[in-house]
């Protein structure tokens, strides 16, 4: 969205142009109907005369607050005068990173250029809006296709694009006759194009043309910008041997996918082997297909994330994976690529086969920036250097830099500019280093990165967005709330939480029955709908957590002061009311906004302990004891119409107060209060969930789980039969009762690791539209539940906070919007929050990671562990002390023993005799492995069973801890 001198965007502005127009374009299009009939089409143009330069240096314009600033001295070789700049758009879609550089300040950005970016590439547009809204960097964005001297009609036989580059010449020359004429020095205007024809006819027009890279050698001092630099050209920088098979065009793609003769889908690169990946296809009922795609030639470039074209391979040619994990290569012959690819493709028994393709085209590349460590040439004097990404989905990529020597040992950045057929690695360019290699707080932008987690500063424009300090609440606030201060309620949390998003209470009515409340923080209060501080909150999506630090999704504010439900005051709640029987039946429901003021903020073990204290007989004690023996009674419930109680290895790291660096780790203890507090959340969430599905049927924002398929329950059946139990995976109840079947006395650890073993059978729950799923889809299995909504979390949540504004608007106690009541809007909204909650999910592990390894940095000690699954080449263990799992490679190249494999019964034989098999309680020694400086990963050596010649040495635990002070953290 563009932005007016005066700071309003455009949608708010179009009236108030109209009424300010001094001239008026129109144009009319007669367009024939299906029937015959004509159709008349007007479509019209308002110019102004009142759009300003926002130069400071300017006498004619009326300025409040200017933009431009005189502009200061850029140290160039190529003109010696102060200067504005005016980059065009491919500069700004494919430079971005240079522009980004603090050096490019006093930009004029063009509503042409603006609206260009915006729809070709909306992360980039992104980029472009958080620089722009920087003061610091006064870049301008000045409304050329409103301007009256400046907007021009598209000529007869002019494409699109040669118009926009003349809007853009003409936009430089008013800029430049306007400045002449209105300053006493002026500063020269430079177009920035890397487009020759465009700055050959620029330069005919009188203007200072130069290419983004004659720009940036001019600069003196910035020779480290020149690696930031993205190649866009047709040149192809370096060349190997190697010919990948040429890319279909876009429009021959669109014609083989419309006629059935090649199949669209989303590339998903392999993480343990580099020569495969499998393609994932939207079937139009939902489901997905994957096609297999197997070796370098086939792959044919994708990269992780692209939207692809694939041809389907005749069956005869159809491969499965190799079980064998396969890293990258070290080496560059083309014949070495060439030689896997044949060996890929041996002929694999039909049973085993999958539906395998190749991919023809590329419809999206979807590249963005990535993080690893530099490979620097065995040349010294060399330029080109490999970049090794610290996510093993994404290729090698081959950059130029002069600074190799400075970037060896530090994690950078780099992104992809092209892969061209001839060229075994795609090529890139250097972007940003972030620090040394290990260090914890590069480590951790590494993973924020990586994941795609938006970290940054909140803006200024998204601060300005929340209440001014001191904040009260007023006497309409009392008014138009319910009050419920006086109440007894208390919230449950983790130790440290200071995000405090629900709290509770349960207290006797006159009729023996129970009043039971749950209270949620009302973000939606404070966050309207559409403002920078919502779309920001939109964009993020949740709050992620990592081991050391919250990255919010709304400013701290917020999350840790005005909507945190603390004790130290009162609050705004969203609440819901249950009248329910000593039985913990329902009997009504109410949903109210109200004010609250909690009388404690507890931890769940500071919860149990009051529970459990029976000299404690006060209020507070009572409703605690009351909503206890209710969840249990719920929880009960819940088991016998077949919800799921699975498993996971969670832990939790106690830090140095001082360094932040783990000393203790953990599995966390669960206890009663944790399950009380979750039984009235999934309450609360199925009861919205009806509520705003009975009144938006259409756009109701729900969540739900799939039903697995049968065949991702074969692992867990094969484990299953393999110790000598027959579970019944028909539906989630019987599924349920034989999990709670099959104990094995002797083996205390095998029911949670089978339970382990099924939440991997599970499919993703996600978040949906009402009005674009079938109602017999909507069912969380998981839950034994016909219809989930997300609603307790607002304050880490942005499903919760839309939640919130449909169920205020069912009450009555908020007003509506057109994007609320659109199912097609909330559905994008839903497919956002689905990839951010993933996203954060896999950052939060790999910060678990990330600490593991920086908590066996010092030491190498002996645990008890269990065989959790058994591969061709490697098993994996469970260490339930740590809840870590590692896995113990059984194909070492020094090793003096081997291994049969024996798929069917999940084990592996020694040469020696001994076996290991699935669910087997072992003692392994655990470490960390060094030898692969990016990634560092835990390091399993098996201690017993005693395997002579494979086995390590037993030894007891060396650590080295420098400090005692400890902090637990959230």
């Amino acid at each position: 969205m563009v932005k007016f001198p005066n700071g309003e965007s455009d949608h708010r502005n179009n009236r108030q142009m109209a009424d300010n127009a001094s001239m008026l374009r129109s144009k009319v299009f007669v367009k024939k109907t299906r029937k015959g009939g004509i159709l008349k089409i007007v479509r019209e143009h308002y110019l102004r005369d009142d759009i300003w330069c926002s130069s400071s240096v300017c006498s004619d314009c009326s300025h409040d607050n200017c933009s431009l600033q005189a502009a200061p001295q850029r140290k160039t070789k190529l003109i010696d005068d102060p200067h504005y700049l005016i980059p065009d758009t491919n500069v700004v879609l494919h430079q971005i990173d240079a522009l980004e550089d603090a050096i490019f300040t006093n930009v004029i950005m063009l509503q042409t250029v603006i609206e260009e970016v915006r729809h070709r590439s909306g992360a980039i547009y992104k980029r472009l809006k958080d620089i722009m809204d920087n003061p610091d960097r006064h870049f301008y964005p000045f409304v050329n296709e409103h301007h009256k001297d400046t907007y021009i009609e598209r000529q007869r036989g002019e494409s699109a694009n040669d118009r926009n580059d003349r809007a853009i010449r003409v936009a430089a020359t008013w800029y430049q006759s306007h400045l002449y004429t209105s300053s006493d020095k002026p500063p020269s205007i430079v177009l920035l194009t890397n487009d020759r024809d465009n700055k050959e006819k620029a330069i005919k027009d009188g203007l200072i043309s130069f290419t983004v890279e004659e720009y940036v050698a001019g600069l003196v001092g910035c020779e480290e910008l020149q690696d930031r630099l993205a190649n866009i050209g047709d040149k192809v920088s370096f060349k190997d041997r190697i010919q990948y098979p040429e890319h279909l065009n876009l429009a021959a793609v669109q014609r083989g996918v419309k006629a059935g003769k090649y199949r669209q889908g989303t590339f998903h690169a392999s993480r343990e082997n580099y020569l495969e990946a499998s393609v994932a296809i939207d079937g139009d009922g939902g489901e997905t297909d994957w096609v297999f795609i197997q070796g370098a030639m086939n792959l044919n470039r994708g990269v992780q994330d692209d939207i692809v074209a694939i041809e389907i391979l005749p069956e005869s040619e159809w491969s499965c994976p190799s079980s064998m994990v396969l890293e990258d290569e070290n080496v560059e012959e083309v014949n070495d690529i060439e030689e896997k690819d044949k060996a890929l493709q041996k002929k694999v028994p039909k049973s085993n086969r999958q539906k395998s393709g190749r991919v023809v085209g590329i419809i999206k590349r979807k590249w963005r920036q990535y993080c690893g460590i530099l490979q620097p040439s065995a040349i010294s004097e060399a330029t080109f250097h490999i970049f090794v990404p610290a996510e093993r989905k994404i290729p090698k990529i081959r950059i130029q830099t002069k600074q190799a020597a400075l970037l060896t040992g530090q994690r950078i950045v780099v992104s992809i500019d092209a892969w061209p057929r001839t060229s075994r690695y795609p090529q890139g360019h250097f972007v940003r280093k972030l620090g040394d290699i290990g260090d914890k707080d590069t480590e951790n932008e590494v993973l924020l990165l990586e994941h795609d987690i938006p970290h940054s500063s909140f803006s200024t424009a998204v601060k300005s967005f929340l209440p001014k300090l001191p904040w009260t609440i007023t006497p309409e606030d009392y008014e138009s709330r319910v009050d419920l201060r006086d109440v007894v309620i208390c919230s449950v949390d983790p130790p440290g939480c200071t995000d405090i998003d629900d709290a509770l209470h349960c207290r006797v009515l006159e009729n023996g029955n129970y009043e039971v409340g749950v209270h949620i923080a009302d973000v939606s209060h404070f966050i309207r709908p559409g403002n920078a501080l919502d779309q920001e909150a939109a964009s993020r999506g949740t709050t992620v957590y990592l081991c050391d630090k919250r990255i919010d999704m709304v400013p701290e504010l917020l999350s840790s002061n005005l909507c945190s439900l603390r004790s130290d005051g009162e609050r705004f709640a969203f609440s819901v009311l249950w009248e329910v029987t000593p039985e913990a039946k329902t009997v009504n429901t109410k949903f109210m906004k109200t004010v609250i003021h909690s009388k404690a903020s507890l931890t769940y073990g500071e919860a149990q302990v009051i529970i459990d204290d029976k000299s404690r007989n006060d209020e507070l004690s009572n409703s605690l004891r009351r909503l206890n023996s209710l969840a249990k009674i719920l929880k009960q419930k819940r088991i016998e119409n077949g919800a799921l109680t699975l498993a996971s290895s969670e832990i939790r790291f106690e830090v140095d107060s001082e360094t932040a660096d783990p000393i203790d780790v953990q599995c966390k203890e669960l206890r009663e209060t944790n399950s009380m507090v979750e039984e009235f959340m999934l309450l609360a969430n199925i009861s919205v969930a009806q509520k705003i599905l009975q009144e938006f049927s259409d756009c109701a924002l729900l969540r739900r789980h799939p039903s697995p398929p049968p065949s991702n329950f074969e692992p867990l059946l094969r484990a299953a039969q393999i110790m000598g139990f027959s579970l019944n995976v028909g539906n989630g109840k019987l599924l349920a009762e034989s999990l709670d079947k099959a104990v094995i006395e002797e083996n205390a650890f095998f029911n949670t690791m089978l339970r382990i073993v099924t939440t991997r059978c599970m499919m993703q729950a996600v978040y949906f539209s009402s009005g674009m799923v079938d109602k017999e889809e909507y069912q969380h299995y998981g839950l034994a539940t016909p219809i989930y909504t997300h609603f307790t979390s607002p304050i880490r949540r942005y499903s919760d906070i839309i939640v919130h504004r449909l169920l205020a608007v069912a009450i009555g106690a908020d007003a509506s919007y057109p994007e609320l009541l659109d199912k097609r809007k909330t559905q994008q909204i839903c497919n956002n929050l689905n990839y951010r909650h993933k996203m954060a999910q896999y950052a939060g592990r790999a910060s678990v990671g990330l600490h593991t390894q920086l908590f066996f940095k010092l030491r190498v000690q002996d645990e008890e562990a269990y065989v959790l699954f058994v591969r061709k080449n490697a098993i994996q263990v469970l260490i339930p002390k740590y809840g870590l799992e590692g896995t113990l490679k059984l194909d070492k190249k020094d090793s003096k023993v081997s291994f049969v494999y024996d798929e069917e019964n999940a084990c592996q034989t020694a040469s020696s005799g001994e076996k290991l098999q699935i669910f087997d309680p072992v003692i392994v020694q655990v470490s960390i492995d060094r030898s692969n400086v990016q990634h560092q990963k835990l390091k399993v050596e098996l201690v017993k069973p005693h395997i002579a010649g494979f086995s390590v040495s037993p030894i007891t635990e060396q650590s080295t801890e420098p400090n005692t002070k400890k902090l637990r953290k959230r």
